[in-house]
């Protein structure tokens, strides 16, 4: 049994497929980290509150998967025949129970099926129309496919299909790729839950599921040891079991935390040149976000309530508000 207040902390990422600094604005790069930072204080005030952790990453990827800047929800990549895809996860690290729905076309929150599924307990996993199905008769708000296309999105399939027909796809940039949003957290209890959503990769094959909705590739928790959320080239994720990879170094190897993390990241991945990045956390509330692209969107806050975002190697810290403190 874990004794109330220990410490809380909450991490996330919003994928390693970042653009470079002048593909967008400035005020463009603010947008993105402010939504960031939305989605970090939607966890934290969960866990302010003595919350659950799972409570805590669904909340923040909610944010993400409504903002315009990160590939799931609102703004997801679109496959081969100019659709939307969607997978996502949830994990709770105390009773190792998931929820996940995969290819999913028109739940406008994929991680609010998958926490239904969760604590349905019938179905780890539902896809394509189950998923849709499922949402629908739960009362999860569903909308038309087009919701999720931005102009952007269209931009990048143009470009990837242009790779496609020129025998260039290895030199794309992962922006144009990739990108997925994840989130893992710590709560008073301490209990571990990690989150996961995303639109896949761009001109990905029709039903094409990537690691986001798989348990123990792309999303992982087990209290006591990790949480685990990743991003990047799905197919190697699920390949490497990568999510459960890191919580059984550190179980059965005795690995920290950030070595863990950073073993397949920093090592195999980025010797085979696949891009890829995480965020996890441990059962005292260590973070790590080892990436190996140009950038991944990521965002964290430690007990104290001091926070960071980020999107390339410049870190924004701010303060959150801790519970017993002044306004």
């Amino acid at each position: 049994m874990h004794a109330l207040n220990s410490p809380v902390a909450l991490a996330l990422h919003g994928g390693c497929g970042v653009m470079a600094k002048h593909e967008m604005s400035p005020q463009e790069w603010q947008a993105a980290r402010d939504d960031l930072q939305a989605a970090l204080t939607a966890g934290w005030a969960i866990l302010q509150r003595q919350g659950s952790a799972l409570d805590a990453v669904q909340a923040a990827v909610v944010v993400m998967e409504d903002s315009i800047y990160f590939n799931a929800g609102y703004g997801a990549a679109l496959n081969a025949n100019a659709e939307h895809e969607l997978d996502a996860s949830i994990m709770d690290g105390a009773t190792l129970a998931a929820g996940a729905v995969c290819a999913a076309r028109h739940i406008r929150n994929p991680i609010l099926a998958a926490r239904l599924l969760l604590e349905g307990g019938d179905a780890v996993l539902l896809t394509g129309d189950g998923a849709d199905a499922y949402a629908l008769s739960q009362g999860l708000t569903c909308v038309e496919a087009d919701y999720f296309t931005t102009p952007r999105r269209i931009e990048a399939l143009t470009k990837m299909r242009e790779h496609q027909t020129a025998g260039t796809l290895k030199s794309a940039r992962e922006a144009e790729k990739h990108g997925t949003v994840g989130a893992v957290a710590l709560d008073s209890l301490g209990h571990l839950a990690a989150a996961t959503s995303t639109g896949g990769y761009t001109n990905k094959p029709v039903g094409r599921v990537g690691d986001s909705p798989i348990i123990g590739a792309g999303t992982y928790a087990r209290d006591g040891v990790c949480a685990v959320s990743g991003t990047g080239q799905g197919e190697l994720f699920i390949r490497h079991v990568f999510a459960h990879d890191i919580a059984a170094r550190m179980l059965y190897g005795n690995e920290s935390l950030e070595e863990a993390a950073q073993h397949l990241i920093m090592g195999t991945f980025r010797e085979q040149g696949v891009g890829a990045g995480a965020i996890a956390i441990d059962g005292q509330g260590k973070v790590s976000a080892p990436f190996n692209t140009l950038g991944m969107f990521r965002g964290w806050v430690n007990a104290d309530g001091s926070a960071v975002v980020a999107s390339h190697q410049e870190e924004y810290s701010f303060a959150m508000k801790v519970l017993g403190t002044a306004d």
